[in-house]
């Protein structure tokens, strides 16, 4: 049998960056990222990693943030350029919240400024008039040289403010400033958002859930129906933007930093008051900023800083909402399909999920992961063997309940999947019980991004369109990057369209999670629910 050859699905063509695609090829991402400073440094073009960060913006730094700090000399340009700016022409734009380690009492404000200001902060209060309580933001900045031919040099000042103390279950009001543009001005009140805080206790909740987003209509159609759904937050699977187009997590990638200032500006429209919880995708490795390629992530984004390296790894991390634990995890570094971060964590995020989740288990009610790599997936990129070598063992020991993933553009859903095989069928509108069928694993990667296609002859089969088959012919992703092939019987939903997750989740004397898949039209293509015990 000879394995399907979908591969990557074709992309523009790479631009010339300075280095043979050969040896491109070859290079791990901290090996892209000291060639990419070594030939610019001596060209006087790069800065590393937040290199312009604190000191751009004149006393800017704020203690107790969620990620980790990047301080440097910034240019004399830069910072005699923030004294000539009058801070009443800059508008702040590309708002978006991130709960802190704790929801209860803990959140992230994170905005972006066309240009270096002075002393940014945020104003926070119980009514949109009121907003008494002032705390500085912290400057993360990034410097991206030009490119002959290519692109122009850019600088981008992201600010972040960690709010904490906050009450349980409360709504507050607030404002992002600096010296010049104050929010709480009669002029400025437009600007005003808004975020409520987790309960003290368990109570019924919504969460929503997508990957590959980037910046279209379809995109910003998901975000809008997100936010009538009312959720108390959402999860991102990875590949966030696409200013990193190729994906390959190569200095020879084809790459746009101005891509995530448009990105920004569409997703304010939900993220400044729902919380947006993202992960890493093989589109968010960008080898100019870090030897990782997550100083882009690190600067953009406060994420919780409970995961096993919160500097290195900013998109590993957990959190508590309710009667549901949710566990963010980096599956770069153990894809077998795109090995370019692949290991960089020697063992230790596997080694902190494994005891994360044991602790979730003892704790909560359900236990949700998040991930851009596929662990079940017959698309295009279909199932990679790195993740299902890694983590399923644990996922079983640990009876995790509902597993989310990204990457293959489009809508597909398992049935209940036990030791590799269907260990019970999920059809549409049933229930499961992973402590005694498995676990289902759901692909919901129609964000916003260009679509995917199912196997020749493989039709969609969805709610109100049920085309069951017996089997589908699919691949993984093994060790020496081969297609391996397979014949699967866990494929139960298939939908070739834009979507999103939206699940509620039930306390009380029989919990439980009801799940459903909505498409761009706001039409439901899926529900089932998970029950423990049932």
């Amino acid at each position: 049998m000879t394995a399907p050859s979908w591969g990557t699905p074709p992309g523009p063509p790479v631009p010339d960056v300075g280095i043979p695609p050969r040896l491109a090829r070859r290079m791990s991402m901290a090996e892209q990222y000291e060639y990419l400073r070594t030939k610019f440094s001596r060209r006087r073009a790069l800065v590393g990693a937040g290199a312009v960060a604190g000191g751009l913006l004149t006393g800017c730094s704020a203690p107790g943030t969620d990620t980790a700090r990047r301080t440097a000399s910034p240019s004399s340009t830069s910072a005699s350029s923030a004294e000539r700016v009058d801070g009443a022409v800059v508008m702040p734009f590309g708002r978006h919240l991130a709960f802190g380690a704790d929801p209860k009492t803990q959140m992230r404000i994170s905005w972006q400024v066309p240009l270096a200001v002075r002393k940014p902060y945020v104003r926070v209060g119980l009514r949109p008039s009121e907003l008494s309580r002032k705390i500085d933001a912290e400057v993360r900045g990034l410097h991206t040289p030009g490119l002959e031919g290519i692109r122009l040099a850019l600088d981008q000042y992201y600010l972040h403010a960690a709010l904490d103390g906050l009450r349980p279950g409360t709504t507050y009001y607030y404002g992002v400033g600096h010296e010049g543009f104050d929010p709480a001005s009669r002029e400025r009140r437009s600007t005003v958002g808004s975020f409520t805080t987790a309960p003290a206790r368990a109570e019924k909740f919504v969460f929503t859930a997508f990957g590959d987003q980037g910046v279209t209509p379809d995109a910003l159609a998901n975000d809008k129906l997100i936010l009538g759904r009312e959720p108390a937050f959402h999860l991102h699977a990875g590949d966030i933007c696409y200013a990193d187009v190729t994906g390959h997590g190569k200095e020879s990638d084809s790459y746009d930093p101005s891509a995530w200032d448009l990105f920004l500006k569409q997703t304010e429209t939900v993220a400044k008051t729902v919380p947006w919880m993202v992960t890493t995708g093989n589109h968010d490795m960008e080898a100019w900023y870090s030897p990782n390629g997550y100083g882009g992530q690190s600067a953009r984004f406060s994420l919780p800083d409970n995961g096993f390296d919160a500097k290195n790894a900013p998109g590993v991390y957990s959190f508590t909402y309710g009667n549901v634990g949710i566990v963010a995890l980096d599956a770069n570094d153990v894809s077998y399909e795109i090995p370019a971060n692949k290991g960089y964590s020697d063992g230790r995020q596997t080694a902190w999920l494994d005891r994360r989740l044991g602790e979730l288990r003892k704790e909560v009610d359900f236990v949700v992961v998040f991930f851009h790599h596929c662990a079940y997936s017959t698309s295009t990129h279909a199932s990679d063997g790195g993740v299902r070598d890694a983590w399923l063992p644990l996922f079983t020991k640990h009876q995790v309940d509902l597993v989310i993933n990204g990457h293959n553009h489009v809508y597909e859903r398992t049935d209940a999947i036990r030791n590799g095989a269907v260990g019970r069928p999920v059809p549409v509108g049933a229930s499961t019980d992973p402590t005694r069928d498995g676990i289902v694993y759901v692909t919901a990667g129609g964000a916003g991004k260009s679509l995917y296609s199912f196997p020749s002859g493989v039709k969609d089969s969805h709610e109100g369109k049920i085309a069951d088959r017996e089997s589908v012919e699919t691949y993984h992703w093994t060790r020496s990057r081969d297609q391996n092939p397979d014949t699967v019987e866990w494929s139960r939903v298939r939908y070739t369209g834009y979507s999103f997750l939206s699940v509620e989740a039930e306390t009380g004397p029989a919990p439980r999670l009801k799940v459903s898949a909505l498409a761009e039209s706001g039409r439901r293509i899926d529900h089932f629910e998970v029950r423990r015990g049932a």
